[in-house]
């Protein structure tokens, strides 16, 4: 082993040696391998030394390990040591490391179960994997899906999947996530929904078919195929099912922690539902069969929800209600049997209790006697040639027929369920092909192996064998292919096996020889195996210690079968009287139909069973008899045939291989067990597919792959223009040996190992050329550090010695001024020593005279301040004695007025605690405030009136005083007088104590009442000090209350606009998602209708199927419909009527006629409707077909009355006229004498004639009149008279002349016509002719034949009566005008009876009202009258104004008519002109019409307008020559025209016409990007005309004067505004569609595996499944390409005109698709997760982002779709290793969720083996980080999301009037209003 590879084992080299834990395990080389070494001294990766003995013998090397670029690959086969370990290792990487389950193994797909539930299995990775190649994409169980379908439809040949592997490896899941991806991808091609049948089909067959077991909880229990058909489209039509090997046993018995089938504990779990009740049934517990395996629950399901699933599939699946409670019978009738008890009666025989519950019930459900069933359960009938025996069994045998009873009822159920799904999933429709899904158990080998394992193994023997061939088979075709020479390859070959099982007198013949032997045993049959096959076959062995069992050699292992039990099971035997007696049941229908032949059976729904062959396991029971003996073929006979068909179906299909994996056996998430995982690689064969690919040359590369990875091992004169000569070259120089490798056509095959040898030789040039870019690099840096470090250090030097040098200096210059201060300090400090002690001196002197001084003065002082201290002493003694006793009473005063205050302020207190009074101060402060200053006013003014009161009375009193003292004087004088008078001296002397008694109480008072007002004012001082202080702690209360409602309204109101832009934020983000789910609904809206269109058509074609050629439409339908309508419909006929050829001849599914019917009643209601409503229209059509007749006389009266009227103007005017030329006459007559030109001059002449000429025209005008009216009349008589009299050709032929004239324009000629012969001389004697014929008949005796020679005489007589007939007529038009005026006075007079009753009702609900209101409602009520009558009188007005511009209309009209009549007569009669100067032409020009931007067409003519403009313009000639949008503007000017006319139905057809035709265009050519782009522009600007022109204000703000002229102005088309909207979206998103169909293939190729920058992406060793190459070939889409086609896209749209708007909407969505499809295949290709690709996603986003600047559209939110790209390209690139790289890795993907982030980590692969993978570590803790972030956990972006689109009003400046039709449209019946 590996000899040819032994220089490869060098130091440092890994291996794998074996080991028996983990099996193979890895080891480093310590030192070289030579040849003649014995042992390997090797490192294990714990750091172990181990020395490895090598085989004496052999020599064989260990097998090295692969580089660790390869380690994780997709494909097996790209390994370059093919081998065990390399493969066990790798899927280990890949399933615990990357979370990676699929893996590929060259053709094989290994499936790894991971016993968790990811999200890789959804809608978006099915839409990501359809349409790719398999290769291109990461492996998965839809690759393989997509690879079968497209190879079924390439190479129409029928494929094969065939899905195996281990009991809980995940078989049954693949298979049904196989069938799910056909049935999203393909569809159904009929009504009846297949695909929905087919996956219906899962749950039911899991429930009758799966059980848990110890190593699954939903094992398959039987193996399966199921045929999913398609039609020639490849959808799916049908499906059939064929089943392998249900393990019946399983119904009787199930082992420890093992269940039954799911279908029982489903039913038990649904007991409780009152339809099920009459089962009797209950807990699972309760039965035997359903307890054994002692757990009945599984985690995690509910029994009961999965029983309702069950029972919705088979209602989707035609199973009815009574079938379903039919076959729930005989399941709950298998549960009762199983507990029925069966006792010994003695040791042959036992015995059934009487009324056994269980039995009772299991016969009541099955319809069958008691007694019968309870006898046959416990007697069998024997039979010999002569008699018939009835022999008793003993309990063993008893309940062994009981179990097989039960286990064959359960077996027929379930053939009857698998062939009713058949009959559901069979279609009528021819299959065109096929592809099979097979699921099959795989290779097992337990302890004790019995029947079934041995069947098993057999089955998977044959199905290797195929596998081995099929493998050979595609190696031998690639060799062929690449014409490279072809050695045989040694492979395994299990014929032998198989011939050892399946060959005459193998083991299946011998075990049917002996189970049709009468005493045939297990013990009988193995003794003959021994004696067969022991010593004959190498394969066979017989195990040792046993004579009971038999060993075979399989494929995968040795495997030993137990004989006990093989006969029994062979032969599957059943009591044949305990059938007889279920067949006997007359009650339940069902059950005999169980038992009955095949053909026989009905199904549920009544449909006969098709035509189609049914690949069924069953043998045949057609004919007659073979019902008895259907149970005795054996079991393995059976299977061997239904095996042999498969094989021959395999064999006719192209085979897909899934090979599941179980990685442990404890069912643990992502646990891998490596001993496990080897057994069954070794089993399923994927090891087998190794060795076969590494006999030959596994490794291959093509020559461009192989010269872009090994470009550095060439020279430059090694590269020549031929690469695949420079291939050739390099090889040889490299690699010595030339069987190690060939040459083929288009690739280079190398043995196993070359490849890492080549990768070695890369890797040691890389690690050389890194080593000396190392070197150079480091000299380069050294050198350059050096001359840093010496320019520096010379640098430092000279700025140190120019230091050194200016210190010294500055020292030298410090030392000399040293000195110098030195000297100066010293004399200055003697001098100021000798001042202070000068200064000392005198100043001692001073102080001590001054001290002596002052102590005389002291001494002076004191005495003489002693004396007034006594003084002062003796009177402060005094005073003190006053005050204190003035200081006790004014004590005493305050401590009772502080009493009372201090009462007063607790009083206060209590107030101000108390919240009332708190609020009142808070509510009423300013007063309060206001009311104590008005006090303290009031209190001032007081103090100002006791202080005047006080000065009052110290003026009275100073008065006093006064008068007193002029008293005292006037006694004094007196006194000497009063001498005398010595009587008189006591009185005066007691009158004066009394005076200066009272003046003492008087000067008390004053005193008393100053202290109370000093007091007084002390207090209002203090009561006014604290009420500020208040009033301060109020202000201070409000201020901060203020500021507190200040910071809470800023508060609310930053609150406020928070919430309010959040709120804005969510209202914007609910309207754009409510816009796209609208959006969303009309897609569907549309998709509904096609369906139901193709639907339509589908039941037409299978009702009746029409000949090709031409289809006879309706009467009614347009002839003028496109080319296009009529050529699409007969090409669907002719397509139906091919399919319906192919249909099959057989009998149609009774559902599916059922709907049929259904439909073709509804058609038939439908067509009831639409003639009934054909009828009402054509009611409608005669209504109005009479009310138009009758307008037409009354229009027909109209216009008499108007000839009437303009005769009577005409006479007035000639009246008016012969008054004028009267008064000229007179006034020329009158002035003749006065005028230079007299009488009989030729002036006068002239004129006078000209007056003569005028009066003759007048009469000739009258006459004209006179004639018109008489011929007018008689018209319509004349053309009777036609037929009686032929005699009269001249007035008859006029008369018919003038009925033939239809236009006014052939009556004015004809008017003309008669001027011009009554003018003429001829004419001109008439009047005498009938002044003739008048005297004629006055004569007595009138000749009347003379005077009817010509008629005139009828011709009078029939004028006459026409006259009177026309008074008539004029009569009853009066009498009918006047009714009508009568009936709308009474209307008048009723509708204001109404108003008045209401004014009534309203006046007394008023009154009751109170007058506020009463008057708001009268207001109210006159606002609403007055606002009625208005629009009224505005409807009025503009129905005047209508009327008056048509009468103008008409007027001018008439006028321009009698203007060219009167301009025609040329007045050529005066001879005046003749004599003075002849006439000269004058050139009148034609005035330009002033355009109202409207077209007119006739109604005849719409749908020429709609075919020609819309049905076949080209839009690429009307995008370059012609305005944009100038089909929607000619559009929009015909329905002006219609508006303007007033015609609504125009209007309405127009509109619809345009609608319904655009649609037809998009159907037609709707993948054309130019056209949807171009109906896109021209619908929204019609839709924008529509708004611009509708009179709106909001929308007329914008337009010009004569714009707003031009507005509708009779019909208001919001209605049809919604409908263009909503036909503007359909447009964008069919435009979206065609877009992202054009880029979808350039995108991948173009954004992630073309190399924009060359060189840096490497190309690493592939396998098997090549990829796409990143080398642009031809035909290879680059990053040009992309945007060559935005280019594109936006030139087109550019050119149509299309909004500015609109076109950053779909630039958004082109970049959201391109980013989104990318980002989607990097999540799914791990070999573009690496460093230097995220540097080339890098720059390709930059070169979008560039063509945006160049296109100015940054704006736009195109570069913001990109973001999640831009941020899996730096995850790419960041570095990956701590925790700060894990925190700026979340902080800077916030635009991906948290799976794609960890998605990208796992796929990282590095491209070198200089870069590094991503710890598990790190990935955990990147996880950890985001665990709390709220998001989808969906791994794939949606790429079908389209963002919602609005179309924002785009006003147009162009002017309709000055739009111009060009010809190359073929519009000419158009014409300019």
């Amino acid at each position: 082993m590996n000899q040819e590879l032994d220089f490869m084992f060098l130091k440092y080299a890994r291996v794998w040696i074996p080991d028996p834990e983990e099996v193979w395990k890895s080891a480093e080389l310590l030192k070289d391998y030579k040849a003649a070494d014995s042992v390997l001294h090797l490192q294990l990766e714990d750091g172990k030394d181990l020395e490895y003995k090598l085989d004496p013998k052999t020599k064989n090397l260990p097998h090295l390990r692969n580089p660790d670029i390869l380690v994780g690959e997709n494909d097996l086969t790209a390994l370059s040591y093919l081998h065990e370990p390399a493969v066990l290792h790798n899927l280990k990487v890949r399933f615990i490391d990357s979370k990676l389950i699929y893996t590929y193994c060259g053709i094989v797909l290994v499936a790894i179960n991971p016993y968790e539930t990811l999200p890789i299995y959804g809608a978006d990775i099915i839409n990501a994997y359809s349409g790719q190649n398999m290769g291109d994409m990461d492996p998965h169980i839809f690759a393989v899906a997509e690879e079968a379908y497209k190879q079924m439809a390439r190479d129409e040949r029928n494929q094969s999947i065939i899905v195996s592997g281990e009991s809980g490896a995940g078989k049954t899941v693949s298979a049904k996530y196989a069938m799910r991806y056909f049935a999203t991808v393909s569809g159904s091609a009929s009504e009846a929904n297949v695909e929905e049948k087919v996956l219906a089909s899962n749950p039911i067959m899991e429930a009758i078919g799966n059980a848990k077991t110890t190593r699954n909880d939903n094992s398959s229990r039987f193996g399966k195929y199921i045929e999913i058909g398609f039609d020639k489209r490849y959808h799916i039509i049908g499906a059939n099912m064929r089943t392998y090997l249900l393990e019946k046993s399983r119904v009787v018995f199930q082992a420890d922690d093992e269940r039954n089938y799911h279908i029982f504990y489903q039913l038990c779990a649904a007991s409780r539902f009152p339809e099920l009740k009459a089962l009797k049934l209950g807990s699972a517990n309760d039965f035997h069969y359903t307890k054994q395996g002692r757990n009945p629950a599984i985690d995690g399901v509910d029994d009961a929800k999965e029983m309702s699933t069950t029972r919705q599939a088979f209602t989707l699946l035609g199973i009815n209600e009574s079938y379903q409670m039919g076959l729930f019978q005989v399941l709950a009738a298998i549960l009762h049997l199983g507990n029925v008890e069966v006792k010994d009666r003695d040791a042959d025989s036992s015995i059934i209790p009487p009324n056994n519950g269980h039995l009772l019930t299991f016969c009541e459900l099955m319809g069958v006697t008691y007694q019968d069933m309870s006898h046959w359960l416990c007697h069998k009938k024997l039979k010999t040639t002569s008699e018939t025996y009835i022999k008793p069994v003993p309990k063993l045998q008893a309940i062994n027929a009981r179990d097989a009873l039960a286990k064959h009822i359960y077996a027929k159920l379930f053939n009857w369920i698998v062939d009713h799904v058949n009959k559901a999933l069979h279609t009528t429709v021819k299959q065109h092909s096929f592809i099979g899904v097979l699921d099959i158990y795989g290779f097992e080998t337990f302890e004790i192996n019995s029947f079934e394992q041995f069947c098993i193994n057999y089955a998977n023997e044959k199905l290797q064998q195929q596998f081995n061939m099929h493998v050979f088979k595609l190696e031998q075709e690639e060799y062929m292919k690449e014409q490279i020479p072809w050695t045989l390859i040694d492979f395994y070959d299990n014929q032998p096996c198989i011939n050892l099982i399946e060959a005459k007198m193998g083991v299946l013949d011998l075990l049917d020889e002996e189970c049709k032997m009468p005493k045939g045993s297990d013990d009988s049959w193995a003794q003959k195996l021994y004696n067969t096959h022991l010593k004959t076959c190498a394969l066979f062995e017989k195990p040792r210690m046993s004579n009971k069992a038999f060993i075979i050699q399989h494929f995968a292992d040795k495997v030993e079968y137990q004989c006990e039990g093989f006969l029994e099971k062979n032969k599957d035997t059943v009591n044949e009287e305990q059938i007889r007696v279920l067949k006997a049941s007359k009650k339940f229908d069902l059950l005999v139909e169980l038992f009955q032949d095949e053909e026989k059976a009905t199904s549920p729904t009544g449909a006969p069973t098709g035509k189609r062959t049914v690949l069924s396991v069953k043998p045949d029971k057609s004919r007659q008899g073979q019902a008895s003996k259907e149970h005795k073929k054996t079991v393995g006979l059976q299977f061997r045939n239904s095996l042999q068909l498969l094989m021959e179906t395999l064999n006719a299909t192209t085979p897909h291989y899934v090979r599941c994996i179980k990685p442990n056996d404890y069912k643990h998430a992502f646990t891998f067990d490596p001993k496990r995982a080897v057994q069954q690689l070794r089993a399923c064969g994927v090891l087998e597919t190794i060795r076969i690919s590494a006999a030959g040359f596994p490794s291959r590369w093509t020559y461009q792959e192989f010269f872009s990875r090994y470009r550095v091992l060439m020279k430059q004169k090694d590269v020549l223009p031929d690469k695949k000569l420079t291939c050739k070259n390099v090889l040889e120089k490299l690699v010595q040996d030339p069987d190690k490798y060939q040459f083929g056509k288009t690739k280079i095959f190398f043995r196993a190992g070359q490849v890492a040898y080549l990768e070695k030789l890369r890797a040691d040039k890389l690690r050389a050329a890194c080593i000396r870019i190392q070197k150079t690099i480091r000299c380069w840096l050294a050198r350059k550090k050096y001359l840093r470090m010496k320019g520096a250090a010379v640098t430092v030097q000279r700025y140190v010695r120019g230091h050194q040098a200016r210190c010294l200096a500055k020292f030298l210059r410090r030392t000399r001024a040293a000195v110098v201060v030195q000297k100066f300090q010293r004399m200055h400090v003697q001098r100021s020593r000798y001042r202070r002690m000068q200064a000392a001196a005198l100043a001692v002197q001073c102080i001590l005279r001054a001290y002596m001084a002052r102590q005389r003065y002291k001494a002076l002082v004191r005495e003489h301040r002693a004396v007034i201290i006594q003084k002062t002493v003796r009177g402060w003694l005094a005073r003190q004695w006053y005050k204190r006793t003035l200081a006790a009473v004014v004590r005493l005063q305050c401590c009772v007025r502080r009493m009372r205050a201090r009462r007063e302020l607790k009083k206060l207190k209590i107030e101000a605690r108390s919240v009332e009074h708190f609020k009142k101060l808070n509510i009423g402060m300013e007063n309060k405030i206001m009311q104590l200053q008005r006090r303290v006013d009031e209190q001032n003014k007081e103090n100002r009136l006791i202080s005047e009161r006080l000065m009052g009375l110290e003026s009275s009193h100073a008065a006093e005083g006064e008068r007193l003292r002029a008293e005292l004087s006037r006694l004094r004088s007196a006194e000497d007088d009063a001498k005398s008078n010595a009587n008189r001296v006591t009185t005066l002397l007691e009158e004066l104590a009394r005076l200066r008694k009272e003046l003492e109480t008087t000067r008390s008072e004053k005193k008393v009442i100053e202290d109370w007002a000093e007091t007084y004012r002390d207090e209002m001082e203090q009561m006014v000090a604290e009420l500020k202080e208040q009033n301060g702690l109020l202000k201070s209360e409000k201020d901060d209350l203020n500021r507190l409602i200040q910071e809470q309204n800023l508060q609310m109101t930053e609150k406020m606009c928070k919430a309010i832009q959040e709120e804005t934020q969510q209202l914007e983000t609910d309207l754009n998602e409510e816009r796209s789910r609208y959006q969303n609904l009309l897609t569907e809206h549309l998709r509904l209708e096609e369906r139901y269109d193709d639907l339509k058509e589908e039941i037409t074609l299978s009702m009746a199927v029409p000949k090709p050629g031409h289809r006879r439409t309706d009467s009614t339908h347009s002839s003028n419909e496109s080319e296009y309508t009529y050529n699409s419909e007969l090409a669907e006929s002719e397509e139906g009527s091919r399919g319906g050829e192919d249909v099959t001849r057989g009998n149609l599914d009774m559902s599916l006629f059922l709907k049929l019917q259904k439909r073709v009643t509804e058609l038939e209601q439908e067509k009831q409707s639409l003639q009934n409503e054909l009828d009402r229209r054509e009611e409608q059509f005669q209504r109005a077909r009479a009310r138009d007749d009758e307008q037409h006389k009354k229009a027909r009266s109209a216009e008499l009355e108007y000839e009437s009227l303009k005769r009577q103007e005409l006479e007035s005017e000639n009246k008016k006229l012969k008054h004028d030329l009267g008064e000229m006459r007179q006034s020329l007559s009158g002035s003749a004498g006065a005028t230079s030109a007299a009488p009989g001059s030729p002036a006068y002449k002239v004129l006078l004639d000209q007056l003569n000429a005028s009066c003759e025209e007048l009469e000739v005008r009258k006459e004209e009149v006179l004639i018109l009216r008489s011929q007018l009349v008689s018209q319509k008589e004349a053309m009777q008279h036609k037929d009686e009299k032929q005699t009269m050709t001249e007035p008859v032929l006029y008369v018919e002349d003038v009925q033939k004239m239809r236009d006014a324009g052939e009556i004015t000629q004809a008017y003309i016509s008669l001027k011009d012969t009554n003018r003429s001389p001829q004419f001109l004697r008439r009047p005498l002719e009938v002044n003739e014929l008048v005297n004629r008949l006055r004569s007595p005796n009138p000749d009347y034949h003379r005077l009817n020679e010509d008629g005139e005489l009828w011709l009078v007589y029939e004028g006459l009566k026409e006259t009177n007939r026309l008074l008539e007529t004029q009569l009853q038009a009066q009498r009918r005008s006047h009714e009508n005026e009568v009936e709308v006075l009474r209307g008048e007079l009723q509708s204001i009876k109404e108003e008045n009753n209401r004014q009534q009702q309203l006046l007394a609900q008023n009154l009751q009202l109170p007058p506020e209101a009463r008057i708001e409602a009268s207001l109210q009520h006159e606002i609403t009258r007055l606002t009625n009558e208005n629009l009224d009188l505005m409807e009025q007005l503009e129905k005047q104004d209508r009327t008056v511009r048509k009468l103008k209309k008409q007027l001018k009209v008439f006028a321009k008519k009698i203007g060219e009549l009167e301009g025609g007569q040329v007045e050529n009669v005066s001879p005046g002109q003749t004599v003075d100067e002849p006439i000269r032409p004058v050139n009148i020009p034609r005035r330009e019409k002033d355009f109202q931007g409207m077209l007119e067409y006739k109604k005849e003519d719409e749908l020429k307008l709609v075919k020609n403009l819309i049905l076949e313009l080209k839009p690429r000639g009307v995008a370059v020559n012609l305005i944009p949008g100038l089909p929607a503007y000619i559009l929009f000017m015909c329905l002006r025209h219609a508006d303007y006319v007033n015609d609504d139905q125009k209007v309405r057809t127009l509109l619809t016409s345009t609608i319904n035709s655009i649609k037809k265009v998009l159907k037609k050519r709707g993948d054309d990007f130019e056209t949807v782009s171009f109906w896109l522009s021209n619908t929204c600007r019609f839709l924008h005309c529509l708004k611009q022109y509708s009179g709106d204000e909001q929308f007329m703000k914008f337009n010009t004067t004569k714009q707003n002229d031009h507005c509708l102005s009779n019909f208001d088309l919001a209605e049809y505004r919604q409908v263009l909207s909503d036909l503007a979206i359909q447009i964008y998103q069919q435009l979206i569609k065609c877009m992202e169909n054009i880029l979808q293939p350039m995108i991948v190729s173009g954004m992630l595996e073309h190399e924009t920058i060359q060189g840096v992406s490497g190309v690493k060793p592939t396998g098997l499944r090549k990829r796409t190459s990143s080398i642009a070939d031809e035909g290879t889409y680059t990053l040009d390409s992309i945007l060559r086609q935005l280019n594109s896209f936006h030139s087109i749209m550019c050119q149509h005109g299309t909004d500015p708007e609109l076109i950053k909407q779909v630039v958004k969505q082109q970049f959201y698709i391109i980013g989104a499809v990318t980002l989607n295949n990097l999540l799914l290709r791990k070999d573009m997760c690496s460093w230097s690709k995220g540097m080339q996603i890098r720059y390709n986003v930059s070169q979008l982002e560039e063509w945006l600047r160049d296109k100015n559209l940054m704006n736009c939110g195109a570069k913001e779709t990109l973001e999640p790209l831009i941020q899996a390209a730096q995850l790419l690139q960041v570095k990956k290793k701590t925790d700060e790289d894990a925190e700026a890795i979340c902080s800077m993907c916030n635009a991906l969720s948290t799976a794609q982030i960890v998605k990208v980590l796992n796929l990282y692969t590095p491209v070198n083996e200089f870069e590094e993978r991503v710890a598990v570590t790190f990935i955990r803790t990147i996880q950890s980080r985001l665990r709390d972030r709220m998001e989808s956990p969906q791994l794939l972006m949606d790429t079908k999301m389209i963002y919602p689109v609005t179309f924002p009003f785009n006003p147009s400046s162009l002017a309709l009037e000055t739009i111009q039709i060009p010809g190359s449209l073929n519009l000419t019946f158009l014409t300019r209003v």
